[in-house]
């Protein structure tokens, strides 16, 4: 009688899918899934993630005709991976975003920071807002919002809001500016009637659309929040919310200190109501309200 070793011919076992579905995804593929956000966006992705994983990304498989989650990691690893790696991203990226989120930052916003900063603005100041993270355009249209309810002419002044993304999709929906009906009832009637126009949404649906002295105030722009950072003026307000809490603590770290050095004196950063300022630039940056932070003024 013969024996047959393990190793001489026999079938390797397959391994076990993670979810029940029509495509295998393994935990070796979430692995190497996790490895590539991480790398790419900073993006912690936990083991417990393989249902949103696999509810995701089964589109794309679907889509590209492949058959397995393991065929798809090795078209992402592979030489013409990139254009795909970003369609991941895409997908796996949360997105959750409103008009007037947490209101109690417009309002300090409002009352707190930019009287003086328009004031300025009238005398030929410069004035300088980031929103960080900003999805489909909700939050730097709430900012731009805030700032024309006070300063209606404010376009015609040096003020402008920054809008960055990691999601072109996003950065693109942003730039389009058209919001359906369910999307603008956080935004007070007056300001909606003055400063959007009726449009039809991709549904056909009834939407609405940024009138062009909101438009002006906004510039958006592609952004890796753990890549290059291109700016070199300071800001007077930064939004960042609901976003680092997908980073692990030391990339947090990095960010929140990445951050200081563009704050201009007196600066406000605004995060999220689950997050908080961690490593060295919390010596920097006092508590000035609910998840508000406001630059230090430096030591004589």
């Amino acid at each position: 009688m013969t024996s047959t070793s393990p190793t001489s011919g026999a079938a390797r076992p397959r391994r076990a899918s993670l979810v029940d579905g029509e495509f295998s995804l393994t935990g070796e593929d979430l692995r190497r899934i996790a490895a590539m956000l991480q790398a790419d966006a900073g993006i912690h992705l936990s083991d417990s993630k393989a249902a949103l994983v696999y509810s995701r990304l089964s589109k794309r498989l679907r889509a590209l005709g492949l058959p397995s989650f393991a065929a798809y990691c090795a078209l992402l690893a592979g030489p013409d991976g990139g254009a795909e790696r970003r369609q991941m991203l895409a997908a796996l990226t949360t997105n959750v975003t409103a008009f007037y989120r947490e209101p109690h930052h417009f309002a300090h916003l409002g009352e707190r920071v930019l009287p003086p900063l328009l004031a300025a603005a009238r005398r030929g100041g410069r004035v300088r807002l980031w929103s960080a993270a900003c999805s489909n355009g909700a939050e730097p249209y709430t900012i731009a919002l805030t700032i024309l309810g006070q300063m209606p002419d404010a376009a015609a002044h040096d003020i402008k809001v920054l809008a960055t993304d990691i999601d072109p999709n996003m950065v693109a929906a942003g730039h389009a500016g058209v919001y359906g009906e369910p999307a603008l009832r956080p935004v007070p009637a007056e300001l909606r009637r003055r400063w959007f126009v009726p449009a039809r949404a991709a549904d056909g649906g009834k939407a609405w659309a940024v009138a062009d002295e909101l438009r002006q105030l906004v510039a958006f722009r592609e952004l890796n929040l753990i890549g290059d950072w291109p700016m070199s003026g300071r800001f007077q307000a930064i939004f960042c919310r609901n976003v680092v809490i997908y980073f692990e603590e030391a990339t947090q770290a990095r960010i929140w200190s990445r951050f200081v050095p563009l704050l201009a004196p007196g600066g406000q950063l605004y995060i999220g109501h689950s997050e908080r300022v961690s490593g060295p630039a919390a010596a920097s940056l006092q508590s000035d309200g609910i998840t508000t932070y406001r630059l230090r003024e430096a030591r004589p």
